[in-house]
């Protein structure tokens, strides 16, 4: 199983910035998710192995980024103009398939899961 470490999360204000980081034991196409109180996990945002495709989640369309520094096998999610109700717990996630390309948004395309940090927009 791919061994991932999360950090970067917090507590912001509304319209503030948070980066969060996912370093991997290798290099995969990687997906970020996450799971507010009493909801279900949901897509956020994914990146293919060689970072040249992206996709988001509508409303994160315009504020969020995803990027990768494959020399450190790191994926990185940049939220700006945060909004409370992007409030929840932020994981990262691997499709372990060798195409590196992505297959897919939900979960079921991803088999190892980071542990998980806190993200919090209030004021």
């Amino acid at each position: 199983q791919v061994q991932l470490v999360e950090s970067g999360g917090g507590l912001v204000q509304p319209g503030g910035s948070l980066r969060l980081s996912c370093a991997a034991s290798g290099r995969y196409v990687m997906g970020w998710f996450r799971q507010a109180p009493g909801k279900e996990r949901e897509f956020v945002a994914v990146i293919s192995r060689s970072g040249a495709f992206t996709s988001y989640k509508d409303s994160v369309k315009g504020r969020f980024t995803c990027s990768r520094d494959n020399a450190k096998n790191t994926v990185y999610l940049q939220m700006n103009s945060l909004k409370p109700e992007d409030t929840a717990i932020y994981y990262c996630a691997v499709d372990e398939s060798s195409l590196g390309l992505v297959r897919g948004t939900t979960p079921q395309y991803f088999g190892s899961w980071g542990q998980g940090t806190q993200v919090t927009v209030s004021s």
